[in-house]
């Protein structure tokens, strides 16, 4: 096998701790020998053992911890890693750090870390210790698994999904306020798988009075992400199932900083900068990824500042209930996308869900 193929099981591997790992990023690792995998492992919980150390402890156990022979096995072999090694103490000791312990000869890395604390010293620090390194292997792939990581980290915000619900003639909701369901249950099952993938999710403060949305995954199993509301002064009813305190909320404003159970008062700036502001909390809030569900004049304003990476529409095209009719006529606009790539669709029964990703992000 070449090492692109054993690159591929990494990420294979790294996949596995989807929604257990955020903030850190998803890793998979193989310890090869002689053309044969003889550990694998993944980063599987935050705030436990990296990939590495998996990796490593799968290897012993197999081969049988206590023999000479094993460690003259691992001695001899090669460590296949989707991310840089860590150099720092964390939550955990520097895997650099175990992999020298153990004389691994080896390593080849899909693509750096670009952390702070990492970015290139894991690399630096084997190089030092006698270990061949060599990088960048499937390194597109590499960073695309972790996309939301390596937003954060280089842009300094978290990476940013836009979704709505729209009729065949865009429109997103009813003149009259009254709340339109759009999306079929199968859809909205999805959503909620979307909301467990994510750190937060965000609404306006329309969104949140008019639909008194619960923004929880309760069609799905998975951690509900950290509810947003972004309410400027202060004019939401402490009645909403948002305030509820089930799950961590923020409530970005302009008048008060204040926290208390589960109900964090978040005081930003002007208004003028409102995508700006919020991001750059979010980011000191160490956030890496936030899901925007609406309203269309909030969408809207993600999409006209270009603070936006990932959009995902769903589209009605079968006669929706309770309205009676594919074509609405009379509501309120969707946002219009602009600066957009279409990168794939699916069919759910009635809707059509269009995934697109930024021009020059």
């Amino acid at each position: 096998m070449s090492s692109r193929n054993y690159m591929h099981r990494c990420l294979d591997l790294a996949r596995n701790g989807a929604g257990a790992v955020a903030p850190n990023p998803m890793v998979g690792a193989v310890l090869v020998n002689d053309n044969m995998i003889i550990g694998e492992g993944w980063h599987q919980q935050y705030g436990e053992a990296h990939a590495e150390v998996n990796c490593i402890n799968d290897a012993m156990m197999r081969l049988n911890a206590e023999s000479d022979r094993t460690h003259n096995i691992i001695e001899e072999s090669t460590l296949y890693v989707s991310l840089e090694p860590c150099a720092h103490f964390g939550k955990t000791p520097p895997c650099v750090d175990l992999i020298i312990q153990h004389k691994i000869p080896k390593v080849v890395i899909g693509c750096s870390d670009p952390f702070d604390k990492v970015n290139g010293r894991g690399i630096e620090k084997l190089r030092a210790a006698g270990v061949e390194v060599v990088s960048n292997i499937l390194e597109n792939e590499c960073k695309a698994l972790n996309k939301r990581f390596f937003t954060f980290h280089e842009k300094k915000r978290p990476y940013v999904i836009l979704k709505w619900a729209q009729t065949a003639d865009k429109k997103m909701s009813l003149d009259n306020n009254e709340r339109l369901y759009i999306s079929n249950e199968y859809s909205n099952r999805l959503v909620h798988r979307w909301r467990s993938e994510e750190a937060a999710i965000l609404v306006g403060t329309n969104t949140a009075l008019l639909d008194n949305p619960e923004l929880t995954t309760r069609l799905w199993e998975g951690k509900s992400p950290v509810r947003l509301v972004l309410d400027i002064n202060l004019r939401l009813p402490l009645h909403l199932k948002l305030f509820d305190k089930k799950v961590k909320t923020i409530v970005f404003n302009t008048v008060k900083q204040e926290e208390n159970e589960n109900l964090f008062y978040y005081k930003i700036g002007k208004e003028s900068n409102i995508v700006s502001e919020l991001l750059n909390a979010l980011y000191q809030l160490n956030i890496q990824s936030v899901i925007v569900e609406g309203g269309a004049i909030l969408l809207q304003s993600f999409i006209d500042a270009g603070l936006w990476d990932e959009a995902r529409i769903i589209s009605n095209e079968e006669p929706a209930r309770p309205v009676g009719g594919l074509v609405i006529k009379n509501g309120v606009d969707g946002p219009e996308l602009t600066a957009a790539i279409k990168v794939s669709e699916e069919k759910i029964l009635s809707d059509r869900i269009e995934y697109y990703t930024r021009t020059n992000p």
